[in-house]
């Protein structure tokens, strides 16, 4: 079974050891070693998202994957993601394609609606047109991606891979099938096995449709130490703060250490030592049948130090032994 193993960051506001955030710049220079080091150590992918907000220092993924693409020689290079309704489909694809020529071929997009809505009211958008914003650019985009118009600079060999981010909705997966664009699905919370049903629902459409078969991706949040109980205690402060804030925003229940613990046992929250990701990442592929892993790093504002960590553990002891599982069990 092959599968791409990858890192999603959406530059989240990082602190220093007195608690004490980091400057928006700092943070971006930070970001850029992060994604030096997951290229050298063998990770497969690297995603920014996109963010217009306080506490996330990215705002244009396409200028910081274009500094990365200079400083790496291996790596994927995406975004995680490309808010597409709120951007013009024509300079997107552009964007991507100067990523993809500094990078030699190495560039990729993953498009999306975006979980956090702030870009609609700075770029002079009404959300009322939420859905029909999305589906008018989507199908600009392809067209673009397919050659009508030519626009320049063209992606120097092939197409440039595509892929659409679903939170789960069926009828975002059937889309999704229907432009030929790879599946890539947001779970970041509850068991991964719920998610089949889209896994099927997107097989199914793109055989239906007379498609080619793409790769499904998963991006689902983690952190990685030496020892389970040493990532659980250095994420849960940040994870405690990011996502109570997140929920104080959206009427969520408050977050508890007993659903944080559930989460990073039986969830999908990847949280642990490297063998206890590897062995939880290894079931979320094989009961998924998936392509590509996106483990989004960083949640609410780890140290550099320890994602650097984090990012290396991942490289050099989590995406071996993942793959050393799957060959001995792919199903």
């Amino acid at each position: 079974m092959d599968i791409e193993l990858g890192l999603d960051t959406f530059g989240d506001v990082t602190f220093d050891a007195a608690g004490e955030p980091l400057s928006h710049a700092q943070v971006l220079r930070n970001l850029v070693e992060q994604a030096v080091l997951a290229d050298s150590v063998g990770v497969d992918f690297i995603g920014i998202g996109e963010h217009h907000r306080e506490d996330f220092a990215v705002s244009s993924p396409e200028v910081v994957l274009a500094a990365i693409a200079a400083r790496t020689e291996r790596i994927r290079l995406g975004s995680a993601v490309t808010v597409l309704s709120s951007d013009d489909p024509i300079r997107v694809f552009q964007r991507f394609s100067e990523v993809d020529a500094l990078s030699n071929g190495r560039a990729e997009v993953i498009l999306g609606r975006g979980s956090f809505t702030e870009s609609f009211p700075l770029f002079g958008f009404d959300l009322a047109d939420y859905e029909r914003l999305f589906e008018e650019k989507l199908d600009r985009f392809a067209r673009v991606r397919d050659g009508q118009p030519a626009v320049y600079p063209p992606i120097e060999h092939g197409q440039l891979r595509t892929w659409i981010g679903v939170g789960g909705s069926p009828e975002s997966v059937v889309r999704t099938a229907r432009y030929g664009f790879g599946l890539m699905l947001a779970i970041i919370g509850g068991a991964p096995a719920r998610f089949a049903p889209y896994v099927d629902l997107y097989h199914r459409a793109v055989e239906q449709l007379g498609g080619e078969a793409l790769p499904v991706g998963v991006h689902s949040p983690g952190h990685i130490a030496e020892t389970d109980e040493q990532a659980r205690e250095e994420l849960w402060p940040y994870y405690e703060r990011h996502f109570g804030k997140l929920g104080a925003e959206r009427g969520w229940p408050p977050v508890t250490r007993a659903h944080y613990d559930e989460e990073a046992t039986t969830g999908s929250l990847y949280v642990g030592s490297p063998e206890s990701v590897a062995q939880r990442i290894a079931a979320t592929a094989r009961t998924l049948g998936l392509g590509r892993f996106d483990l989004k790093y960083g949640n609410g504002g780890l140290p550099h130090e320890a994602l650097m960590r984090s990012i290396e553990l991942y490289g050099t002891v989590v995406i071996p032994r993942v793959r050393e599982l799957l060959a001995a069990d792919p199903a």
